[in-house]
């Protein structure tokens, strides 16, 4: 299977996947808003992701796949299972221990990562509940990332790419469902993301299974691989950690601002998520075992010819959607959130913090790309530095940003410290001659940056002329927008191929190609 073509699988999904994130957020806007049940909510739904993140599918997975790739080669599927059965165990008992402390000590922990809620009694009394009833997710969804490395190292990249879609259900369901009989939607949201870590962890484990692996229960015991496989993920989880700290930093520094402000935050990074997740985790995903077994087998050039090509597909579809959403954030925000509770004030501030959040978009989508470089050739210290470095930036920016800007300021200073994190990660790579621009990557860039250019005069041309459109009911809006974004595609799709910065045969080649050695020409 060709790298974009494996891409496009992951993308694909994760598109679904985002499309249904987007009823389920609108929902949640419409019902509830963007006051103190849904700033809890979004604060207990933050702390399982924020230590997945971390555990899973930061540090342990990026230990993980290149060691069970190995394994699977040098000593055969038996072998390799020997080793996911002992790093699942050693993965369900630490975190069924940390999960029941987290329990415990929940009132505790939200005073760290919600201090302005003090001040809001009912808010942080709400949190913790809520924080309660969603946080053993962290449990069942390691597992889930543990069977979906498995499976990514198989090249079976489908199963674990669809698991977001369960998720996005659960919630849909929860909020329309369920949320009848409890005392607030807020409640029902928080039962909602229990039961899909349970529907998530059941499905992954059916693909396995299909897929004639199996994870198997045994005794936990900390052999050479496991205690390589720790020493490993100890720097990416402090890396991890570091990222995880800045998206702590940005709720307990937005917890102190005016009431709604983390619910805005969290509206507008939904959006700017699709791109970043259709092509980011998907180009993270598929880069990971590509490199590693490249690497593993010697052979360098291809390694350099698949970054090359990674970076470039990230920037095809980035670029475009960072101005497009700039451009045209309030439209984008009203249609998608504007009904119900959710009102012109709150569309204007969760807009503005969109708008920014997009400023850093292919950076975001890069920084994965050039992380997996260093994750590919086992050095896992590296982007550790990187990311605390990138750390200190985001909070002296946070602190500098947010007395004039309030909660757009948060957005700014998440945007130029991703920024810094792909500049250095970039520079370390260049200078170890582990990144090597090709001539076709070069010559390729610049003219994505022109169609992008292109189709946001576009944008800026269209936009008055679709303003009574953008003014009307939901039907109107959501018509005006599907034009907007029509147009906005079709002139970015010429402007690219007359400008050369994509080619129409290149990506059939790349999508039928059997496996992506060389990746085509270099030429521009």
């Amino acid at each position: 299977m060709s790298l974009l073509r494996s891409i496009s699988t992951v993308g694909a999904f994760t598109m679904a996947s985002r499309i249904l994130g987007f009823v389920r957020d609108a929902l949640i806007a419409a019902l509830v808003g963007a006051g103190p049940v849904a700033d809890a909510f979004f604060v207990a739904f933050k702390l399982p992701n924020l230590f997945r993140r971390l555990f899973a599918e930061g540090a342990f997975n990026a230990a993980f796949v290149p060691l069970y790739a190995t394994e699977l080669k040098d000593g055969g599927r038996e072998r390799a299972r020997a080793f996911a059965d002992q790093a699942c165990a050693v993965l369900v008992w630490s975190l069924a221990v940390f999960v029941a402390a987290a329990e415990l000590a929940m009132p505790w922990l939200m005073r760290v990562f919600a201090p302005g809620f003090l001040d809001r009694p009912e808010t942080f009394d709400l949190a913790v509940l809520f924080a309660r009833i969603a946080f053993p997710y962290l449990l069942f969804v390691s597992l889930v990332s543990l069977a979906g490395g498995i499976l990514n190292a198989h090249h079976r990249f489908a199963a674990a790419a669809a698991t977001p879609i369960l998720l996005n259900l659960c919630l849909i369901g929860a909020v329309l469902g369920l949320a009848r009989f409890t005392p607030t939607p807020g409640h029902a949201l928080a039962w909602g993301v229990f039961g899909a870590g349970i529907v998530q962890c059941l499905f992954l484990f059916a693909a396995l299974a299909r897929a004639g692996e199996r994870l198997r229960a045994v005794r936990p015991a900390l052999g050479p691989k496991v205690r390589l496989l720790l020493r490993r993920a100890l720097p990416v989880a402090v890396g991890a950690g570091a990222y995880q700290i800045n998206l702590a930093i940005d709720m307990i520094v937005a917890s102190f601002l005016p009431a709604g402000s983390i619910s805005y935050l969290f509206y507008a990074d939904r959006i700017s998520q699709l791109p970043l997740g259709v092509v980011g985790v998907a180009v993270g995903t598929v880069l990971l075992p590509v490199l590693a077994r490249q690497l593993r087998a010697g052979d360098v050039a291809s390694a350099h010819a698949s970054q090359n090509r990674a970076i470039e597909f990230a920037l095809l579809l980035t670029l475009p959607a960072a101005f497009a959403l700039v451009l045209v954030a309030e439209p984008v925000v009203a249609t998608l959130f504007g009904r119900g509770v959710f009102g012109p004030a709150e569309i204007q501030a969760t807009a503005a913090a969109l708008a920014t959040y997009a400023t850093g978009l292919p950076a975001y989508v890069l920084a994965r790309t050039l992380t997996t470089a260093f994750y590919a050739r086992e050095d896992t210290a590296t982007p550790v530095k990187i990311a605390v470095a990138c750390m200190a930036a985001n909070l002296v920016l946070n602190l500098l940003l947010i007395g004039p800007l309030l909660h757009v300021g948060i957005a700014l200073a998440t945007s130029i410290s991703a920024w810094l994190n792909v500049a250095l990660l970039a520079g370390v790579l260049v200078r170890r001659g582990d990144l090597v621009f090709d001539a076709r990557l070069k010559a390729r860039v610049w003219r994505q940056a022109a169609a992008a250019g292109a189709m946001a005069v576009t944008l800026a041309l269209i936009l008055p002329l679709l303003a009574s459109g953008f003014s009307g009911g939901e039907a109107s809006r959501a018509l005006a927008l599907g034009l907007l974004v029509a147009a906005g595609l079709l002139v970015y799709a010429l402007a690219a191929w007359a400008l050369g910065a994509a080619r129409l045969a290149e990506l059939r080649a790349a999508l039928a190609r059997p496996a992506l050695d060389r990746s085509g020409p270099p030429g521009p």
